[in-house]
């Protein structure tokens, strides 16, 4: 799941969150193939029409190119537009709920980066 996606986000962009974070933590790499709508419906346990829903998302931003009768490959660049796209993301989204809650609750920089190092 990505930054932005949470269990409350419909059940597409939770599966389009579990592929971003297996292309960015290199799982996929860019030119390689991405696991067929059928084969990661059953993996997850979801709808392939889902799936399929999240796999789209991909080839509208251009992170994915499809061969015809082959399947699905993470496209020349994508990771490090991913990875731009999905720290902008989190920047505009999640770091503010989480700025707040740190000063909801009195931690400092020092006491996190020193957690971050343990």
């Amino acid at each position: 799941m990505t930054a932005l996606e949470s269990d409350d986000s419909p059940i597409y962009l939770r599966l389009r969150g579990i592929i971003v974070a297996a292309i960015l933590d290199g799982a996929y790499r860019e030119g390689d193939q991405l696991p067929s709508v059928r084969a990661f419906a059953a993996e997850h346990g979801a709808n392939p029409l889902t799936v399929a829903k999240a796999y789209q998302t991909f080839q509208d931003d251009g992170y994915v190119t499809v061969r015809r009768g082959v399947g699905m490959f993470v496209a020349p660049g994508a990771v490090g537009r991913l990875r731009d796209a999905e720290r902008a993301q989190f920047l505009e989204r999640v770091w503010p709920r989480v700025k707040a809650q740190i000063d909801r609750v009195g931690l400092d920089a020092e006491d996190l980066l020193d957690r971050a190092h343990a």
